[in-house]
Parts: C-alpha cells; sequence; structure tokens
C-alpha cells in the first residue's frame, strides 16, 4: 500500500504487457501470414511451373490458415457469449466494440472482397476471350504461312537448279553450286545419293566435317513427291534464345545415268537460313499461344487461388478487428471493473485500499483517484469511528453517570411526553418509567397532579425566560398526600425538589430528588427543639402547681362540709392526674430531643425480647403476646437500651390498637413478636404483628413523622423514636396493613438488624 492507502497492483501491469506481448505477437504472425501468402501468390500466378507444382501446397495452407481463423473467430464469440450470460461486468461493452470492430472490418473487407470477387472472375475471363485466342491464332497462321510462302519460294528454285545440275557430272558439281549459292539466295547446297553419300556441297557445309544429311524418310518422300521442304530449329529453340532455324529442301535429279554404274538418283538439298526478326516473331507468338493455352486451361485454378487468398484476407481483417475488439474492450472494461467492484465494496461499507491500475491513460488515472479517494474516506471514516466512539464513551460514561444517580432525571418532549429516563427516576416514583416511554408524564397513573404542576412550571419559566433571563425553575413538590388510596404508588408521603430547563431540540429537562427524609428530619429536628423548649418550660410549673393542690387538700381536709370536701378531693384529683399527665408528656419529648447517640454491641435479640415481654405478663390476660423466634438467629450489632425502647414502643402500640378492637369477634386480640434470619442479606427482622383496625393511608405516608397518631390519647412519638433509633442502628423499618380477603385484619411493624459479622 502506497502513502496515501492506495493499493498497487503489480499483478495488472504483468497481465498489461502480457497482454501486449500477446497482441504484437498476433499480428505479427497475422503480418507474416499475409505477406508469406501474397509473397507465394505473386510467385505462383507469374511462374506457372512453380504455381504448378505448389498449388496444392498453397490451397491446403490456404484452407488451414482460413480454419484457423475461423475457428478463433468462433471461440472469440463463444467466450464473448459466456461472459455476456455470466453478467459479468464490461461483457455488454466487450459484445458492442467486438459488433462495432467486426463490422468497422467485415462490412469494408466484404465490399473488398465482392468487388474484387468479380474483378478477379471478370479479369481472368478476358485473359482468355475470343478475341485473343483469334489473335494468337491468326498470328500462328501468320507465320505458317510465311514459312510455307519461303518453303514453296526455295523449292520452285530447288527445282530449277536440280534440272540444271541434273546433266552435270559428279566432279564438276561443286564447283556448279558454288556458282548457284547466291544467285538461289541459299546459305547451302549439297548433292545426295539416295544412300546417303555426299557427292559434293557448296556454300556454308564445305567448312563442315560431317554436314547434316537428310534421313530415308526425307529420301523417299522426296522421291514420290518429287520435292520435299521443312524447317530446322524452330522446335528445338531454348528459352530466351534465338536459334540458327533455316528451311531445306530435298529435289531428286532425274538426269542421263552414267555409264557401267548402277543407276542412282541424285539428290539435291538446297539450305536457307530464316530471317532473324521472323524467327523471333514467329517464336514470341508461339509462346504466346503456347502459354494462353497452359492458363486457359489452369484458370479455374487460378480462380480459386485468387478467391481464396481473399477469403483468407477477409478472414485475417474479421479476425484482427474481433482481436482488437476484446483486447481493446478488456483494455477499457477493466479499469472500468475495477472502478465498479470499488464503487460496490464502498457501497457495501468496505473502505480498505482498492486496486488501481498504472496505466498512463485517463482510465489509469481515476481507477488511482478512485483509489486515493477511497483511501481519504477510510481515513475520514476512522476519524468520525475514532469520534464516534469518544461520544460512545461519552454517552457510557453520562449514562453510567446517570444510571448511578439518586437523583431522578427526565428528559421531556414539549407536550410533556417522556423521552428518556435514568433508574434513579423510576426508584424515587415507584414507577417503571421505561414502559411509558413517549407517554405524558401526566397520563401515568398516580403521577397526574405532578405531570401538571411539572408542565406547568415549565410554560411559565418558557414564558418569563426573556423577562427573568433565568436558565431553570425549581420548586419542591408533594406526592401521594392527595391522592385517593388506590391511584397513589407510593407507601408513604413523597417530597420531591425539581429542578427544570430547555434543552436544545425543543425538549425539557428535568431533575429530581426524594427529600422526604430530610424533610422528615427536618421535622424530627424541629420537633425536637420544640420537645426541648416544651420539656423545659412546662416541667418547672408542674411541680409547684402538684404541690399546691396536694397542699390545698392537706389543709383544707376537716374543715369543710362533706359536699365542699367531695368537691375539693376531687379538683385535688383531677389537678394531680393532669400534672402527671404534663409530667409523663414533657418526658416522652424530653426523650425524644434527648435520644443518645447509640452505642453498638453485640445483642442476643431472642434473649432481649424475652426479657421486654416480662414486663408485660400482669397484662397478658387483656390483650396476650405470642412470640414466633427463630433460633438460628445470630447476634446483632444495636444499642441494648435504644432496641428495648423500640420493643416496648411497638409493643404498646400494638396492645393499644388491639384493646380497641377487642371483644367485637371481628379481630383476634393476640399480639405476635416475630424473628427471622435473613441469610441471603445477612439481616435479622424483627415483627411485630396486631389483630387492630390498621393504619389508614394517609397515616402509613407519614407515620414516622412526629404527633401523627391514630388513638386518642398519646403523642404519636412512639413510630418516631423507633425511626430515629433505627437510622442509629443503619436499619430500615417497614410499616403496612396486614390483608386477608381484601380487608384489613391488622398492622405489621418491621425493623431489620445488621448481624455482629456483617
Amino acid at each position: 500500500m502506497t502513502e496515501s492507502g492506495v493499493k498497487a497492483v503489480p499483478a495488472a501491469s504483468h497481465s498489461t504487457r502480457a497482454v501486449r506481448r500477446t497482441v504484437t505477437l498476433g499480428a505479427l504472425v497475422m503480418v507474416i501470414i499475409g505477406l508469406v501468402l501474397l509473397y507465394m501468390l505473386m510467385q505462383a500466378t507469374n511462374n506457372r511451373d512453380l504455381y504448378e507444382r505448389n498449388y496444392a501446397l498453397l490451397f491446403y495452407i490456404n484452407v488451414a490458415v482460413a480454419s484457423i481463423l475461423l475457428v478463433s473467430i468462433v471461440w472469440v464469440s463463444h467466450r464473448l457469449v459466456i461472459r455476456l450470460r455470466q453478467g459479468r461486468f464490461g461483457s455488454r461493452l466487450l459484445v458492442k466494440l467486438a459488433a462495432i470492430f467486426a463490422l468497422v472490418g467485415f462490412a469494408p473487407g466484404l465490399l473488398i472482397y465482392v468487388v474484387s470477387y468479380q474483378f478477379v472472375s471478370r479479369s481472368i475471363e478476358t485473359w482468355f476471350d475470343v478475341k485473343v485466342e483469334g489473335a494468337l491464332d491468326a498470328g500462328l497462321g501468320l507465320g505458317r504461312v510465311a514459312l510455307d510462302t519461303l518453303s514453296l519460294d526455295l523449292a520452285a528454285k530447288a527445282k530449277v537448279a536440280a534440272q540444271q545440275l541434273a546433266d552435270v557430272p559428279d566432279s564438276a558439281l561443286a564447283a556448279q553450286l558454288e556458282h548457284m549459292v547466291d544467285p538461289l539466295g541459299a546459305s547451302d547446297m549439297a548433292v545426295w545419293t539416295g544412300g546417303g553419300v555426299l557427292i559434293a556441297n557448296g556454300g556454308q557445309s564445305r567448312i563442315q566435317l560431317m554436314p547434316d544429311k537428310p534421313s530415308g524418310a526425307q529420301f523417299r518422300a522426296a522421291r514420290a513427291d518429287r520435292s520435299v521442304s521443312w524447317i530446322e530449329g524452330l522446335d528445338d529453340a531454348l528459352p530466351d534464345t534465338v536459334p540458327n532455324s533455316r528451311i531445306r529442301v530435298l529435289v531428286p535429279m532425274f538426269g542421263v545415268p552414267v555409264v557401267g554404274l548402277s543407276p542412282d538418283i541424285r539428290y539435291l538439298l538446297v539450305s536457307k537460313t530464316l530471317p532473324h526478326n521472323l524467327v523471333v516473331n514467329a517464336l514470341a507468338v508461339a509462346a504466346a499461344n503456347r502459354e494462353y493455352q497452359e492458363r486457359s486451361l489452369a484458370r479455374e485454378g487460378l480462380k480459386r487461388m485468387y478467391i481464396g487468398t481473399l477469403t483468407l484476407s477477409l478472414f485475417l481483417a474479421v479476425f484482427g478487428a474481433v482481436l482488437l475488439a476484446v483486447v481493446l474492450g478488456n483494455q477499457i472494461a477493466r479499469p472500468l471493473l475495477v472502478l465498479t467492484e470499488g464503487v460496490s465494496q464502498v457501497a457495501a461499507g468496505d473502505l480498505r485500499p482498492k486496486l488501481s491500475l498504472q496505466g498512463k491513460d485517463e482510465l489509469g488515472g481515476l481507477t488511482r483517484a478512485f483509489a486515493t479517494m477511497t483511501a481519504q474516506l477510510a481515513d475520514a471514516r476512522q476519524s468520525v469511528e475514532r469520534s464516534m466512539a469518544q461520544v460512545d464513551a461519552a454517552r457510557a460514561n453520562l449514562q453510567t453517570i446517570l444510571d448511578n444517580l439518586t437523583a431522578g432525571v427526565i428528559v421531556l418532549g414539549p407536550d410533556g411526553e417522556i423521552r428518556t429516563s435514568n433508574p434513579g427516576a423510576a426508584r424515587i416514583l415507584k414507577i417503571p418509567l421505561q414502559e411509558h416511554s413517549g407517554q405524558a408524564l401526566a397520563a401515568i397513573p398516580g403521577l397526574e397532579a405532578f405531570g401538571r404542576d411539572v408542565q406547568a412550571q415549565f410554560s411559565e419559566f418558557l414564558q418569563g425566560q426573556a423577562d427573568q433571563e433565568r436558565d431553570h425553575w425549581q420548586k419542591s413538590f408533594e406526592l401521594g398526600v392527595s391522592q385517593a388510596p388506590m391511584h397513589s404508588p407510593f407507601e408513604r408521603a413523597l417530597t420531591v425538589v425539581a429542578r427544570g430547563a430547555e434543552l436544545p431540540g425543543n425538549a425539557h429537562l428535568l431533575v429530581f430528588d426524594d427529600i422526604s427524609e430530610i424533610v422528615s428530619a427536618q421535622r424530627a429536628q424541629a420537633w425536637g427543639e420544640v420537645a426541648r423548649r416544651l420539656a423545659h418550660e412546662i416541667k418547672n410549673p408542674l411541680t409547684p402547681i402538684q404541690l399546691s393542690a396536694e397542699r390545698l387538700e392537706m389543709k383544707l381536709t376537716g374543715k369543710l362540709q362533706p359536699a365542699e370536701q367531695a368537691i375539693l378531693n376531687k379538683s385535688v384529683k383531677t389537678i394531680v392526674d393532669q400534672v402527671d399527665a404534663m409530667k409523663r408528656l414533657v418526658n416522652e419529648f424530653r426523650d425524644y430531643a434527648r435520644l443518645p447517640a447509640a452505642e453498638l454491641k453485640p445483642v442476643d435479640l431472642n434473649a432481649l425480647i424475652q426479657d421486654v415481654l416480662h414486663l408485660y405478663e400482669a397484662e397478658s390476660n387483656h390483650v396476650p403476646v405470642l412470640t414466633a423466634l427463630d433460633a438460628d438467629c445470630p447476634l446483632v450489632r444495636g444499642d441494648p437500651q435504644q432496641l428495648r425502647q423500640v420493643i416496648h414502643n411497638l409493643l404498646q402500640n400494638a396492645q393499644d390498637a388491639s384493646e380497641s378492637v377487642a371483644g367485637d369477634g371481628a379481630h383476634s386480640d393476640s399480639i405476635t413478636v416475630r424473628t427471622q434470619w435473613q441469610a441471603a442479606k445477612g439481616r435479622v427482622r424483627l415483627s411485630v404483628l396486631d389483630n387492630g383496625t390498621g393504619f389508614a393511608e394517609a397515616i402509613l405516608k407519614r407515620a414516622f413523622e412526629p404527633y401523627v397518631t391514630t388513638k386518642t390519647k398519646g403523642t404519636g412519638l412512639g413510630l418516631a423514636v423507633v425511626k430515629k433509633i433505627a437510622d442509629e442502628h443503619g436499619s430500615r423499618v417497614d410499616i403496612s396493613n396486614r390483608m386477608s380477603d381484601g380487608h384489613v385484619i391488622g398492622a405489621q411493624v418491621s425493623l431489620s438488624l445488621p448481624v455482629v459479622n456483617s
């Protein structure tokens, strides 16, 4: 990979070089084949003997090469059809290019082929036209007439000379022949016997040692026909040579026979050399006529040779066009194929380095530009992925923070619909808000008033934001106070402080926290301060009031009339009783306000319960106290005195609740104290169950606040003290009604205490 992320393709360059070598070699082979065939054709048509010898070879070579080219064209076409059926990219382009190149090569080639075919056929036929053949025959006839004329003329002269020499003796013949050569225009004269014996000669034959003698047939013909003539030298003429041709006439000499000798006929042989021009023209006409006849006989083969060569040239042109189409098509389609594959990969999200071609043309540059662009996209995506990873990490961190926040966070839409929320919101509101996503907060059962109040606060905040330049609003809400019991999801009154702000995208951010414990602590602290002041302000005058009343009773006893004495005694008793009640109230306030810090130590909770229950044995006849203590309970960590006070307060409340319904027959009048060892949680659970009327829903939600009670007498500090002691021990107090068949059959207060080893 290069520095820009472009993947080089050395294999592609090797393939390109291989294709170039193949194309060059194929073109060279085709040129060589064409030149060789053209040369052989030219040689064959100009040389009859070479043509006759190599016609079959040329024919078979043409057929073989044409077959190879035809098979190659069919194979290339088949490959193109297969590529097209397979749907490979570039197939249609290759087919179009092949069709275009084949059409460009075939159409002109076919036109030239047809024209050439007609031209060759007509030209060869015109070569052997009747006029040409008649002219050649006329030329031959003219030559023959000229030669016959010369022969007849020489024969006539020879006969005259034979008559003149018929009576000349043999010894005088030589001289006489020398004198007659020039007048006859002959080149040679000789007298022969019928047996072929030379008697005398004159002219050129005198210098020859062995003059040519006529044949026996010529002697017999001359004797029979009185003369015979022939031409020598024309039939034995060599190519490109002019022979010494001559006319020879043999005439018998019938004269007076010699005395004493057998009668023998002598023959006069007259030879005359033919004119040079006549011989040359005669030979040329004869050669032309002979060649004409030979070619006339071989013109069909010549046609086939020319037509075969033309057909081969046509195949060669078409094959070259198709080969160029395939090669050029591959050259064009390969970059496009690389681009298409790269685009498909990029569309599928694959931004790995792409192939690029190293060619110098625009398509190669386009592949390199695409590869560079892909590399840049890959770098950009990596940057985006890193940014997204950072965003996701930040989002995950934010989500983790939101999930672990004790405060509730809700993102609301412009109409108050819930978009997102964190677990803290569901935990505080006791409602699975994720199930209500997209639903208005005011439409969730139990949160109607809260949703309306929040939406009203946002409306008011958005309307006055420009004037007051505030970026948020804050307000506390009381939840679960005014709702009917069946519509409220809260077990106790819930006080939340909420803060709202505007988010981008017309969204609203609502953050709230449960401050019920804080409010309860503040109330407890306030009640503690009130209790301290009441104990200080009220306790001091109570003793003097009680002492003064008792002193009055002591001083006036026996000094009044019975009726007045009765009034005095009753009044004093009332004062003393009310002072005692006030003292008890002051003591309870004092104990609540001055509750000391717990000194935690190992405590046997079961033993402590048994010890406390001894105080209630005298009262057990009214409301019996039953126990269900778990013997497996380990030691707990607690302050024995404070735990004793917790047990006493719970038992006292249970007795008061049970006594209020005693004797109605609908409830059992017993109390149950139970302990349970919860190994999974590592805690011991203390529960006190009564069979009273239970708690009203409004009381359940604020049961641990001071001065909240259902009893006609009492301060309502019992459960508040229990809650305060439980907080000191790190425990949780649960209060609930006991139900049976939809009816309340009593109440249950439970306290979970940690064990020593927890």
